[in-house]
């Protein structure tokens, strides 16, 4: 993955790793306490951002225009402007909720400046402040192929020139239309540093997904997809570059009755288990050798990863079980961990969750999404929900068998009635995928998949049944509609937001 970046060791792999954080936190809690939340980002790092100020210097003519508008016209105005632009991005980035790091700024004011500016290479993004200069400026600047965000000033002066005009000479290159191909009107900024949060967010979380490697228990694989077209495996690598990793379930196998053999692997997972079950907000309903063994899968899977310097993870034919373990409570308990977790290695919306967990810094939802009632109310079900859905605490849980062979153990998590959340569904064709915020409005227990939400969609219902697509869903605490349209108009994906 590109630029300077956090990713772990394989020594700190293991020191942090998400298992070695819940245990520890298990065993510092006493009966009935809660373990403190990971961090949701693990494997991830910083979006490296290079900000470059375009400006121009004039000199007075007599009887004629000699300068442009704008409040920039001398080389020490320009250098008063690119200190304050290091002060503004340093409370930027103390404020971001994600890790970013800004470069030094750069002062431009012509296309042979920016080829000079080396530092350009580290970078995922480009922020230019526009001031100044002209369009071959930012011509040699949106050819470097990076993202761009234009920020412009009007009410925070000094006043800039492209304020003005960015849209019809730059964007519109004169025409009425949308000329640019690397950028668009989604890509500028008036005044609001909020308005330019949300965007590095967003390309936080893309630099974070794409070319994402994670394991495939079972191999890569899809719901469905429609003949003609790629496979989702397919899709997956060649619009988000994902490196998929193959472990074969014969290969499991081996290593789960391996471990059942293993005195010291059996006595940690019960330990864990026992741990886990006496926290608070656990009700257990379930055998404890199924915890226990759901436990012990998690630290096999675990090895896994660490062996594949990996941080995220997926079943298939995980419906009959591995060994006669359901992967259901091993994969909640991995998304719970700080890495990521998916079960039936359905890669038509595995990259939404990647998307979203790197975007909103919290567990995702895999879930099966469910025909809406004419109120706008959707049943949402799997039995794989993270119990620490709000990045913070866990969730009140039940531990049940899996529903469709009522064996093994599989959680219900209760997720929080008036919680907005964001639900995102991708389509086969990976074209166009879609999504609305909603409220969750009920948890029952209806003899489907074990962890069930009840979601009042907010927004046209009606639009909201014509246009689902693809089979399965993901759900994210919080509102990240703008953050995930964003990001896949720079993969080359629409995006389509029924709550609008």
């Amino acid at each position: 993955m590109k630029g300077e970046g956090v990713r772990l060791s394989r020594r700190k792999f293991l020191e942090v790793s998400a298992f070695a954080v819940a245990s520890s936190s298990f065993a510092k809690a006493s009966e009935k306490t809660l373990p403190s939340a990971p961090d949701f980002r693990l494997g991830g790092r910083a979006l490296v951002v290079k900000p470059i100020l375009t400006y121009s210097v004039y000199r007075r003519l007599e009887a004629t225009s000699w300068r442009a508008w704008g409040g920039i016209e001398t080389e020490s105005e320009a250098d008063k402007e690119i200190a304050r632009i290091r002060d503004e991005l340093q409370r930027l980035r103390l404020k971001a909720d994600f890790p970013v790091r800004f470069l030094e700024p750069s002062k431009v004011s012509n296309p042979s400046q920016v080829a000079n500016l080396t530092d350009i290479n580290k970078a995922d993004a480009i922020l230019v402040y526009a001031a100044g200069a002209w369009v071959d400026t930012f011509q040699a600047i949106v050819e470097k192929g990076l993202p761009t965000i234009f920020f412009v000033r009007f009410r925070t002066q000094p006043y800039y020139l492209w304020h003005e005009i960015i849209h019809a000479r730059f964007l519109r290159s004169h025409t009425d239309r949308l000329m640019q191909k690397r950028v668009s009107y989604d890509d500028v900024v008036v005044d609001d540093y909020d308005e330019l949060l949300w965007r590095l967010r967003s390309l936080c979380g893309l630099v974070n997904t794409v070319g994402r490697r994670i394991i495939a228990i079972g191999g890569p694989g899809g719901w469905a997809h429609p003949p003609g077209i790629p496979s989702p495996p397919e899709l997956a690598r060649e619009r988000w570059k994902l490196d998929i990793v193959t472990v074969p379930i014969p290969e499991l196998v081996k290593m789960i009755e391996a471990a059942r053999k293993d005195n010291k692997q059996v006595e940690r997972a019960r330990k864990e288990a026992e741990q886990y079950m006496a926290q608070k907000g656990i009700t257990v309903q379930t055998r404890k050798e199924f915890v226990v063994e759901a436990f012990m899968l998690a630290n096999l899977f675990r090895e896994i990863m660490r062996q594949h310097d990996a941080y995220a993870i997926t079943t298939n034919g995980c419906m009959g079980s591995y060994a006669g373990i359901m992967p259901c409570l091993t994969l909640s308990l991995i998304n719970d961990s700080g890495y990521m977790a998916y079960c039936e290695s359905d890669f038509v919306v595995i990259p939404a969750g990647i998307l979203l967990h790197f975007i909103s810094g919290k567990p995702t939802f895999f879930c099966n999404p469910t025909f809406p009632t004419r109120e706008g109310v959707i049943l949402f079900a799997h039995c794989t929900a993270p119990r620490f859905m709000d990045g913070k605490k866990g969730e009140p849980a039940r531990l049940l068998t899996h529903f469709e062979s009522d064996h093994g153990a599989a959680i219900k998590v209760e997720m929080r009635k008036g919680q907005t959340v964001t639900v995102v569904n991708p389509d086969f064709e990976a074209r166009e995928w879609c999504g609305f915020v909603g409220e969750i409005v009920g948890t029952p227990f209806l003899p489907v998949c074990r962890s069930q939400v009840e979601v009042k969609v907010k927004g046209d219902v009606g639009k909201v049944i014509s246009s689902m697509r693809g089979f399965h869903c993901m759900i994210v605490y919080g509102d990240y509609r703008k953050e995930i349209g964003y990001a896949l108009s720079k993969v080359g994906l629409g995006w389509v937001d029924l709550s609008l």
